[in-house]
């Protein structure tokens, strides 16, 4: 036994092994195409931003400087510039590459990551802004330094585009990176939503865009407003121009900042209505990708909980509607489990296999049950059809009740239309090599759970079930499929046909003896176990 045990461990470990390396290699792949994304996006970024601010301040600015000062401050500018680039660039790569591998290193081991690589991961896009920002920042503080030998005024003015330029490149670039990285974080997150939430809330992304969009212009608009207003030598038609020239930024980029902040919402509410649809249309299954660590990500995480437990309810609804008839569970589950006992007007139905003793000693086990589950599978449909829910099994018989839990105006007719459709079937489905006895009989019982010590089960309790049951005994001496009580016979109002009385049945503890009826339509069902 052992040996087959190492035998079996032994062959799992290749498929183990096969599986391990696949998601290492799926994972390094991830990596891989998400840093480039970065890389070719950060370029884009900041070649933007540079490009808008350069050009602003070439083409653009307010104040006219003369000749040689215009050329001095263009060649020491340019200078700074190509040193500072040389120098940033290589610097702020090879931070980010640093950081990019140390938070997402468990892709390329095709592993769960670890709460500091998650956090890393998840926080990648607030350290990329805030790393731009303090690059954007130094070069705010080196170029506006450039001018203070020409005049204040030119050194302020300088500064500040730089610096508003770099708050708008930042929030672009955080809108950018946060799209990036989704893929990432939704396998850093991995369907479930962090304890405290990483990342700015909807709210502060919002604001962000606002700021790109509205809010840095505006600043722009008021530093030319104040440089105009205290007359340190703005010209009045290049400042109009400044200020045109940024309006028709705050529309571009603006929109373009906007639309991601929106579309980063919409997206995942569209994402979540759509598995919602499935919810409602019965496919419990449906789930949606955990890729945010904010008040979206716990939304999704949450949604994916709730469908989750939707669908356990739903596995252990089928279950206990496999075991329990299918109206005497929905009678259940709507009164929450706990069902009061009441007296009730019904008709119930016994039936039994003839001879099943002897069929069943020339049959193997498998084969008596194969019977069994095959005979039921006839009968049972058309006690549901019919109204009639099966309350119990009891060997090669059940019993049934039509007219509880679920109430019928007509239970005594809607039982004798079973019980005729059920001796037909049987007849057809087995040839004469079984038969079947059905007895019915009519009359209150009490109908509710039974049962104790944490275990119950709804059934019916009276006297009108001892006699059902002894009716389909008759069964076995009158050679009749069904018979059944004055009682019923009484309530009938849909049956046309005829019935013979047949001898009444004595039973203990009644003092005049039971009448019962064989529908003449019943009678040709008759059959006995082929010899």
């Amino acid at each position: 036994m052992d040996a087959t045990v190492h035998g079996l461990s032994q062959r799992r470990k290749p498929v183990a092994v096969a599986r391990d390396v696949m998601a290492r290699d799926v994972g390094a792949e991830l990596r891989h195409q998400t840093f480039r994304r970065w890389v070719v996006s950060a370029a884009v970024v900041s070649a933007g931003g540079v490009g808008i601010v350069g050009a602003f301040l070439a083409f653009a600015a307010p104040i006219v400087l003369g000749p040689t000062d215009t050329q001095r401050l263009l060649t020491r500018g340019g200078a700074v510039l190509i040193v500072f680039l040389a120098v940033a660039v290589p610097v702020m790569m090879r931070v980010r590459r640093h950081r990019f591998a140390a938070g997402t290193a468990w892709l390329s081991e095709g592993r769960r990551p670890t709460p500091r690589e998650q956090r890393m991961t998840l926080g990648a896009s607030g350290e990329a802004v805030r790393l731009s920002a303090a690059v954007w920042g130094v070069g705010a503080v080196i170029f506006g330094s450039l001018a203070l030998g020409q005049q204040v005024a030119t050194a302020v003015y300088i500064f500040s585009v730089v610096a508003l330029g770099g708050i708008s490149t930042s929030a672009v670039w955080y809108l950018i990176v946060e799209r990036v990285m989704r893929p990432v974080s939704a396998r850093a997150l991995d369907g479930t939503a962090p304890d405290r939430r990483i990342g700015p809330p909807i709210g502060r992304r919002l604001v962000m865009a606002w700021l790109l969009a509205t809010g840095v212009p505006l600043l722009g608009v008021a530093v030319l407003a104040v440089g105009y207003l205290a007359d340190v030598g703005f010209r009045a038609q290049r400042t109009f121009a400044a200020i045109l020239i940024l309006v028709a930024v705050a529309i571009v980029v603006g929109l373009f900042a906007i639309l991601v902040a929106i579309r980063s919402v919409t997206e995942r509410v569209t994402a979540l209505r759509r598995a919602l649809a499935k919810v409602q249309a019965g496919d419990f299954c449906a789930r949606v990708e955990v890729d945010d660590a904010s008040e979206i990500g716990r939304l999704q995480a949450g949604f994916n909980t709730m469908t989750a437990g939707l669908a356990e309810r739903e596995r252990i609804r089928d279950t206990f509607g496999t075991y329990v008839d299918r109206d005497v569970a929905e009678h259940i589950l709507r009164a929450s489990g706990s069902v009061q006992a009441q007296e009730v007007d019904v008709t119930l139905m016994f039936v039994d296999v003839r001879g099943f003793t002897a069929l069943a000693e020339q049959l193997q086990p498998t084969e008596v049950v194969a019977t069994l589950n095959r005979l039921f599978e006839r009968i049972v449909p058309i006690v549901h059809r019919h109204g009639g829910h099966v309350d119990k099994y009891a060997g090669d018989g059940l019993m049934a009740v039509f007219g509880a839990p679920r109430h019928q105006d007509r239970h005594a007719d809607d039982a004798l239309d079973a019980a005729l459709q059920i001796a037909s079937a049987v007849r057809d489905e087995f040839s004469g090599t079984l038969s079947v006895g059905v007895g019915l009989n009519s009359g209150p019982v009490v109908a509710g759970n039974v049962g104790g010590a944490g275990r119950l089960e709804f059934s019916v309790i009276g006297d009108a079930v001892n006699i059902a049951s002894r009716v389909e005994s008759a069964t076995r001496q009158t050679g009749d499929t069904v018979l059944l009580t004055a009682a019923t016979v009484s309530q009938l109002t849909r049956y046309q046909g005829d019935f013979e009385a047949r001898p009444g049945l004595a039973l203990k503890g009644k003092t005049n003896p039971v009448d019962v009826f064989a529908p003449i339509a019943a009678r040709t069902a008759a059959v006995t176990i082929a010899s």
